[in-house]
């Protein structure tokens, strides 16, 4: 493997930091190559808001289904997909455009995260470790007041950047499904109750595929914070179809 691939299967999510600053010109390279990503139509379709006020890190810290480590980050970095710029260069033009629609914002939230993605891959490069937040999606009223989001622009990723302790260093990265579960061939195709449990032997530990579910279930998708963000992403698409130009 080359280096960019290898550093692809190193990476791990980092949730410690040592708290040492990160240099201007590192976090400028990690901002810039966020901006070289991909982008629907050469639009990019997003606002990278960066969170520099200590105040700000701990109350995202909280929203964010408190997570102390948060605030503990040198990098602070939100990417929102932005419907709004391109729409106000429409008017500032004399154009007449449509109002964004749901298919605008799920383009915008490629481009976002897309972006993040970018900015995630670039850290990696430079020895420093991250971890993406999406209890940023959390807490809409909250969120939308302390970021000032103006109509059509959605909080769709939050990156916590810093200097990964040797803890975290050495944490083992948690290991993926195989490839055969993963990746489908010209199609859709909707594993058994055999598949489903060959792709989690080995993953479940000491206890039983059953009890294993069960837990994460509880743990995750029945969790408050994901019922949440649920109900915050449906308020955010409703204001976004409300909303006046």
């Amino acid at each position: 493997m080359n280096e960019i691939i290898e550093s692809l299967h190193a990476r791990k999510s980092v949730r410690a930091f040592t708290g040492a600053a990160v240099p201007p010109e590192l976090k400028r390279a990690i901002l810039e190559a966020a901006a070289q990503a991909p982008s629907a139509g050469c639009q990019q379709l997003y606002t990278i808001l960066d969170i520099t006020d200590p105040a700000l890190k701990d109350r995202l810290a909280e929203t964010c289904d408190h997570q102390p480590f948060i605030a503990g980050a040198e990098m602070v970095l939100i990417f929102c997909a932005d419907c709004r710029r391109w729409f106000d260069a429409y008017v500032e033009a004399g154009c007449t455009p449509r109002r964004p629609g749901a298919g605008d914002l799920l383009l915008a939230v490629d481009d976002a995260v897309i972006a993040a993605q970018n900015a995630v891959t670039a850290a990696e490069s430079l020895g420093l470790g991250s971890c993406y937040i999406g209890d940023i999606m959390e807490q809409y009223e909250e969120h939308r007041r302390l970021l000032n989001l103006p109509d059509w622009v959605f909080p769709a990723a939050m990156l916590v950047i810093g200097w990964p302790t040797q803890q975290q260093k050495d944490r083992k990265k948690p290991e993926r499904f195989d490839m055969r579960h993963i990746v489908h061939e010209n199609g859709y195709r909707r594993g058994d109750g055999a598949e489903l449990r060959e792709m989690f032997a080995g993953r479940t530990g000491a206890r039983s595929f059953e009890d294993y579910l069960k837990a994460f279930c509880a743990r995750k998708y029945n969790s408050d914070f994901s019922r949440e963000m649920t109900r915050s992403v449906e308020a955010y698409l409703r204001d976004f179809e409300e909303e006046s130009i």
